[in-house]
């Protein structure tokens, strides 16, 4: 649990030094921030800085941003390089914030080309169907061979959650940690967005069990 920078390197640090699994409750999210820019309401991208500081020990390290919004920050701080590979579920930005960022037609630039992969979901995306398109988004992650990964945690794709994007109950973020425990990583777990209070703790809950 934490915020701010240090407090990211900190939870980084249990995943370098082995932990299955590090939970970081930050507030406000991260992963609208840029390199140089606020966004999103985002000041600081905590995903971008475990990421980065996991680096430190392992040459190839994952982020997996499961928000319903897409993370045009993490994207952008990763976009040309090949060591960090950016994958994103989110809901399709056509006509969603952020409109901008988000298409299945990017994949980076440069030595980063290749190591960006969107799977924007249509509005209104349930359990079944979410759980269906992020089996190859791990497949993907999975042959990049990360050594370690990082996961933006959205809990803002729940059906009762005000963004009205996605519409997942506890059973599917429970599937949804399930598939990522089954990676087997050093895991960092950063909180995103999740804005009813009501079903965030379960949300967080159901998806925490896989580490069990």
């Amino acid at each position: 649990m934490g915020g701010g920078a240090d407090a990211q390197r900190g939870i980084a640090d249990r995943a370098r030094l082995g932990a299955r699994c590090a939970y970081a409750l930050c507030r406000p999210p991260g992963h609208h921030a840029y390199a140089d820019m606020a966004g999103g309401g985002t000041y600081l991208n905590n995903a971008a800085i475990a990421a980065e500081h996991l680096r430190q020990r392992f040459a190839r390290v994952a982020v997996l941003d499961l928000d319903v919004h897409h993370g045009n920050g993490t994207q952008d701080i990763f976009w040309r390089r090949a060591d960090v590979f950016f994958v994103s579920l989110h809901r399709d930005p056509v006509d969603y914030h952020p409109f901008f960022a988000g298409h299945a037609d990017e994949r980076g630039e440069g030595e980063g080309e290749g190591f960006t992969l969107n799977l924007p979901l249509p509005a209104g995306t349930g359990d079944a169907d979410y759980l269906r398109q992020l089996w190859p988004a791990l497949e993907r992650i999975d042959r990049f061979a990360p050594q370690a990964l990082v996961v933006s945690l959205g809990l803002d794709a729940h059906e009762s959650d005000p963004a009205a994007g996605l519409r997942l109950t506890e059973a599917g973020f429970a599937g949804m940690g399930r598939q990522v425990a089954s990676l087997g990583l050093p895991t960092v777990l950063v909180q995103e967005g999740g804005y009813n209070p009501a079903v965030v703790g379960a949300s967080l809950v159901a998806f925490l069990d896989a580490w069990r």
